[in-house]
């Protein structure tokens, strides 16, 4: 299956919240896609359902597929600790997320594209694979020549969030994934233990 490209307003009413970040259709129109979306009559969900529901919203909202993503299902799996929770911090220690986390890149698709555009290096060295695992410690910058970039200017510029576990200095446009978050700092609304339970039925 092709990555989605579609409109993410669509995909955010589909899980009846903004998975996407600060969205102004989707207050509009905060109710499901299609004919019936604004049916007050919803069937009740299977746990089958739910459970699969919950795994689709974490593949949109980091922007993986099918296949990654259960490959670093497996990779929790056989790690220690809680699984759903080394899932979601295989998620989060991404290079595009990373990216996407120090205000680089307005959104996680953006962030892949200046990932694959060969815009970041990780500690020196130009690195184009939006998967790449960083490791604690691992500093990643803006290349030299993509330093005066307008996008990502802009995008700094409207960047707010501060998190614990990654340091950003805005003069030399450089940061560290300093340590993997814990749970309690990976801000997305995810229920992981539904898709820890999909995947070992």
């Amino acid at each position: 299956m092709a990555r989605y490209t579609g409109p993410s307003t669509r995909i955010a009413r589909k899980f009846g919240e903004a998975i996407f970040g600060e969205d102004k259709s989707f207050e509009r129109r905060n109710y499901p896609p299609g004919q019936h979306g604004q049916a007050k009559k919803r069937g009740k969900k299977s746990e089958y359902a739910v459970q699969l529901m919950e795994k689709q919203k974490a593949k949109y909202s980091y922007g993986i597929l099918e296949k990654q993503f259960r490959n670093l299902f497996e990779k929790a799996s056989a790690t220690k600790g809680v699984t759903g929770e080394v899932l979601l911090q295989l998620c989060e220690a991404r290079l595009d997320n990373v990216v996407f986390r120090m205000g680089i890149a307005p959104s996680r698709r953006a962030a892949r594209q200046i990932v694959s555009h060969r815009h970041i290096t990780v500690n020196g060295e130009l690195v184009n694979i939006p998967s790449y695992h960083l490791k604690p410690g691992d500093k990643v910058a803006v290349r030299e020549k993509s330093k005066s970039l307008e996008a990502i200017d802009r995008s700094l510029s409207n960047s707010s969030h501060v998190y614990e576990w990654i340091t950003w200095n805005n003069d030399l446009k450089e940061g560290v994934f300093v340590s993997v978050p814990a749970r309690l700092q990976i801000p997305e609304n995810i229920k992981e233990q539904l898709i820890v339970e999909l995947y070992n039925k």
